[in-house]
């Protein structure tokens, strides 16, 4: 089953000059008892930190964009590869900024793939859209069926903490999800300013949105979710299962709040999906 989630508008004519090409590939290995980086190949302004080992054996991966920010004609790509039986959570130390653009479009592109029986778990912290950002994210996410995934994607629209709104600008955005090189998860979202988040169709006026995706999934895992998020009041939520891949949707106004039931989510699945409780990274404390 493929879930096909389209917000379609008129694509503005956008310019693309030079600006910072960045590029990071990492691949990780099952080597001597536990996860090891061994091959990160890396240009421009992307990097990682030293790897953490706070389960022993599962590597804990922080990514880095010195520059602090992403503006108009900015390009950056990362790579990701899990080797068979490894097992690695990636996550940011903060916040993705793109700033406003004059006109001129940013690029971020992800392409995370995973071998039999390796384990992904994709924590980046939220990304803030600043008005008059011009941006276009892709993600794609190539699944083996006999391999582990937990993973998210945040997305603010302005900066609700000082009252601020995407009032203008672009935001386009991508997500596949593969599994054998069949699709279970195809989606675009195109917001033009208020437009989509003001809408119905859209946001319902909600500045933030995020998207949870787990795999492997079953009917129980669906029934513990939706349990879970039943009692939760100040977020719009809503769990779907697409064949063996559980889908969360969550709409709001703050990061704390977002961040705070997508780990109860992940503290909840994680067991099952993975086999280990979970392990807060120390940098989600800073």
């Amino acid at each position: 089953m493929t879930d096909l989630s389209v917000v379609s508008a008129p694509e503005a004519r956008l310019e693309v000059s030079s600006g910072w090409k960045a590029r990071i590939e990492l691949t990780y290995a099952h080597r001597y008892a536990k996860t090891r980086l061994v091959r990160c190949q890396r240009q421009g302004p992307l990097s990682v930190q030293r790897a953490f080992y706070p389960e022993n054996d599962v590597c804990h991966t922080y990514l880095l964009h010195p520059p602090g920010g992403v503006v108009g004609s900015d390009q950056l790509d990362v790579h990701v590869q899990v080797e068979e039986k490894a097992h690695t959570l990636i996550t940011t130390p903060g916040a993705t900024k793109f700033y406003r653009s004059g006109g001129r479009l940013a690029t971020y592109r992800q392409h995370l793939h995973l071998a039999a029986g390796a384990c992904l778990e994709w924590f980046p912290q939220e990304n803030i859209f600043f008005p008059d950002s011009q941006v276009r994210i892709s993600t794609q996410i190539n699944l083996h069926p006999d391999s582990r995934f937990i993973g998210w994607e945040i997305m603010c629209l302005g900066r609700p903490v000082i009252h601020e709104r995407f009032t203008q600008g672009q935001l386009m955005a991508s997500t596949q999800l593969l599994v054998d090189g069949a699709p279970l998860l195809i989606e675009h979202l195109l917001s033009e300013g208020d437009s989509q988040q003001s809408s119905l169709a859209g946001m319902h006026g909600y500045p933030m949105q995020a998207t949870m995706l787990l795999y492997p999934a079953s009917e129980a895992l669906l029934s513990s979710v939706q349990a879970l998020m039943q009692n939760e009041t100040h977020l719009i939520s809503a769990v779907t299962l697409l064949d063996s891949l559980l889908v969360v949707r969550v709409l709001g106004h703050q990061t704390e709040a977002l961040m705070a039931l997508l780990t109860r989510v992940w503290s909840e699945v994680r067991p099952d999906i993975i086999g280990k409780p979970a392990c807060i990274p120390r940098i989600w404390a800073t």
